[in-house]
């Protein structure tokens, strides 16, 4: 049988977590629970880690777009849906993604739908960019964005 951790061996093994790499409150939470702590020791913790600055859902949110965008190529809508999924709240993810201007989204898209261009098999144009469509809007582009995207390659044909 394990032995119970506490409150102190919590806060330990998550500012050392925290030193690694930004976590939002809600993963804090998660790991407690998975800890099997009590919730009020949870409330107390996860206090102690905002307070000092080791846990910031702003600063958790700039990261988490950063990387979104920058590597794994998402668009806003689906940013905002793991922001969510992380509990961070609505004026913190409208703050943080305004802050990501459109051509950074496009700069983004226009090489991806180039690329995915290529391995599409359609019978017409409008069946392609039908494709293109589906796909863009899957990485959580707004319609808005991938129109430019298709319209300017539809200009470059």
């Amino acid at each position: 049988m394990k032995k119970e951790m506490t409150e102190q061996e919590a806060y330990l093994r998550l500012t050392a977590l925290c030193a690694q790499a930004e976590h939002c409150r809600q993963e804090m939470r998660d790991k407690m629970v998975r800890w099997g702590l009590d919730e009020t020791v949870q409330e107390r913790v996860v206090g102690r880690l905002v307070r000092e600055r080791y846990v910031d859902d702003e600063r958790y949110a700039r990261a988490y777009v950063n990387d979104k965008v920058r590597y794994q190529k998402w668009g806003r809508r689906k940013i905002q849906q793991g922001l969510w999924t992380k509990r961070i709240d609505d004026d913190t993810q409208q703050r943080v993604l305004d802050e990501v201007s459109d051509e950074e989204y496009l700069a983004v898209l226009r090489p991806l739908l180039r690329q995915k261009r290529k391995t599409v098999k359609a019978q017409s144009d409008y069946e392609l960019n039908q494709k293109l469509l589906r796909f863009a809007l899957g990485r959580g582009f707004t319609f808005d964005i991938i129109r430019q995207c298709l319209d300017v390659e539809e200009d470059d044909d």
